[in-house]
């Protein structure tokens, strides 16, 4: 044919050859890159992007705000290079980075309310400072000076917590935190001996609860409570006890579950004994005891309850009290047995007491007997055993006085080698002088009755026969 050059054998079999390798080769070159355990293949390389778009999922590079707050690098990854089939265990070593400001400042506020918990105040206001010298936020500005002055009050630094609330209120007048700051300096002024200053605080706290807008209802609420409580005890403690007595009074008729009702009531009745309205400080102990009985102020409770009775004239009631907190259940006197002790001793000497005084002295008998059973101790049995001996001469029984003041003066050798308390050797004075004006009047009054004189020397030779 023309125009066509003849191809030799040979060149024919090389381009038949050269069509069957072309595949293997294509096939060879869509294979993966060398596997990237080889630094030399490796197209993979670490760098921080800090400029990089926030979020940008357009781009192969992350940058470091598109990453998780703890992570501490990115990655940058080369287009043509990418290996989609890397292992997994294949990671970036991490480039550290220092912390940001605000993450020291948060660090620091977190040392010093560490420091305050654990009561190094020291340390605790040193770190509130650093904060207030630094540039930071104006609401951890704000938490940093209202925690110094809570650190420097535990401190008992009254005059420079009250100076730093000031400052506080100078600084960010109408803030949220004013009804608790003028809570905390009423306190700290009634701690101080300034009560009046104290309720002008207290009286402030409901006012500007009331003029504050915000939705923290719930918390303002329990402040104004803890004023309204604290504008009583003031009250109370000024000696005011009618006007506590009105302030505890509007207290128990409220509802609120966050106001501790034992404690209110138990301030009432004292209030109350201390004006000595004993039918209202009465029903009020009486009701405490019914739904309190187990509270720690029971013993003191009982006492007033006690109290009550005797002022209202009801002796007889008066005393089944005082014999029954005398004989209390052995569980609640160990669970505080130097609280009960004190209560149970106070309660016996005074109603005890004021029996006697009255003449009422079968009575004081049962009270005294009861007492002596308390304490074993000399310093407890032997003024008990005195008053029994005294109650005895006033029922006109001076053999039972004789046993009660030889116990005393048979038991002084003892005692005093034991180094007891000096009012006891007056306590054993006056027994032994009491003896033997008892023994002294016995003979004279047999002296003109030689028939009853034996008797009588039998008598107070042993006293206790019959």
């Amino acid at each position: 044919m023309s125009g066509l050059i003849a191809i030799s054998p040979v060149v024919r079999r090389a381009l038949a050859a050269w069509v069957a390798f072309c595949p293997i080769l294509l096939a060879i070159a869509a294979e993966p890159a060398a596997p990237p355990d080889s630094p030399a293949n490796s197209l993979i390389t670490h760098s921080v992007s800090a400029d990089s778009p926030t979020n940008s999922l357009s781009t192969n590079s992350l940058s470091t705000n598109s990453l998780p707050a703890n992570s501490l690098l990115s990655r940058e990854v080369d287009p043509g290079a990418a290996n989609t089939n890397a292992p997994a265990s294949e990671s970036f070593a991490p480039i550290a980075t220092s912390p940001s400001k605000l993450d020291q400042y948060d660090f620091t506020l977190a040392a010093a309310r560490f420091a305050a918990n654990t009561h190094d105040y020291a340390e605790a206001e040193k770190n509130f400072i650093k904060l207030l010298v630094q540039g930071v936020p104006e609401t951890m500005r704000q938490t940093a000076f209202f925690e110094l002055a809570q650190t420097v009050r535990a401190e008992n630094d009254l005059p420079r917590a009250q100076a730093i609330y000031t400052q506080y209120l100078q600084h960010w007048p109408g803030d949220p935190r004013t009804p608790e700051i003028y809570l905390h300096q009423g306190q700290i002024f009634r701690d101080m001996g300034l009560p009046n200053l104290a309720l002008t605080k207290f009286y402030g706290v409901m006012t500007m609860a009331l003029s504050l807008k915000n939705n923290q209802i719930d918390y303002y609420k329990g402040i104004v409570l803890q004023a309204q409580v604290e504008i009583a005890e003031t009250h109370f403690i000024m000696g005011k006890f009618k006007d506590a007595v009105d302030y505890y009074m509007r207290l128990m008729k409220q509802n609120d579950p966050q106001l501790d009702r034992a404690q209110i009531q138990f301030r009432l009745i004292r209030s109350l004994e201390a004006i000595h309205q004993h039918d209202e400080a009465a029903a009020q102990a009486q009701d405490f005891l019914a739904h309190f009985p187990d509270s720690l102020e029971e013993p003191e409770v009982r006492y007033h309850l006690a109290q009550a009775y005797k002022g209202q004239n009801r002796n007889t009631e008066a005393l089944q009290q005082v014999k029954l907190f005398l004989r209390e259940e052995h569980d609640k006197t160990t669970n505080n047995p130097s609280v009960w002790a004190y209560w149970q001793q106070r309660v016996g000497n005074e109603i005890g007491n004021e029996l006697y005084q009255e003449g009422d002295y079968v009575k004081a008998l049962e009270v005294y007997l009861a007492l002596s059973q308390l304490d074993a101790s000399p310093a407890w049995q032997l003024p008990v055993e005195y008053q029994v001996g005294l109650t005895y001469e006033r029922l006109l029984q001076p053999r039972l006085a004789i046993q009660a003041y030889r116990l005393i003066v048979t038991n002084s050798p003892t005692i005093i080698d034991t180094n007891q308390a000096p009012g006891l050797k007056s306590v054993m004075d006056m027994a032994a002088w009491r003896l033997n004006f008892l023994e002294w009047n016995a003979r004279a009054e047999v002296f003109d009755h030689p028939v009853l004189a034996t008797a009588a020397t039998n008598l107070l030779q042993n006293p206790s026969a019959p």
